[in-house]
């Protein structure tokens, strides 16, 4: 009997065993599928990173490019603008002489008694006054143009600052 009862109880203990290490081994089973779920998740997100990342370079150097661009039209413009400025100056200082040409020869035209030499007055103030007629269509012509340049350079500026905004966005969605 007491060879039954060994045996008896060497089953039992086999079967407590096995029916302890089942669970052990379910156990190791579920973290073994855990961690692989949780390095799926890993891998999933670097690889979402890296995409983001590839995907943002040529953004970014289109951006910039872009940008650069922009940044040369908006110099051109301002030299543009600076040239017209200088040529409504030079055209403004004409008028003003040609104005004072103008005084100066009606002066001289009501101190001259002799009819031949106030006649010869008279046609060269006419031209003179033509000239200057044409030197205020000539000023305002440059006015008008500088002032069109000038309302080209703020839109082109604005455009330069919305490239721009899009590269700060850029780049602060690429240090998250």
């Amino acid at each position: 009997m007491k060879r039954a009862s060994i045996s008896w109880m060497a089953g039992a203990a086999l079967l407590a065993v096995v029916a302890l290490r089942t669970p052990l081994a379910g156990q190791a089973v579920t973290s073994n599928q855990d961690t692989l779920a949780a390095l799926l998740v890993e891998v999933r997100g670097l690889r979402a990173a890296m995409e983001h990342m590839a995907s943002a370079g040529p953004r970014v150097q289109l951006a910039l490019g872009r940008l650069q661009m922009q940044e040369q039209r908006v110099n051109m413009m301002i030299r543009h603008a600076d040239d017209l400025r200088a040529k409504i100056a030079e055209a403004d200082s004409a008028l003003n002489a040609a104005r004072g040409e103008v005084t100066r020869m009606q002066r001289a035209l009501e101190g001259t008694p002799n009819p031949d030499e106030q006649k010869d007055l008279q046609s060269q103030v006419s031209n003179l006054k033509e000239h200057v007629a044409q030197r205020v269509t000539d000023l305002q012509r440059l006015q008008a143009e500088e002032a069109d340049v000038a309302s080209q350079v703020l839109a082109e500026q604005s455009r330069w600052t919305d490239i721009n905004q899009r590269l700060q966005e850029l780049e602060r969605s690429l240090a998250r």
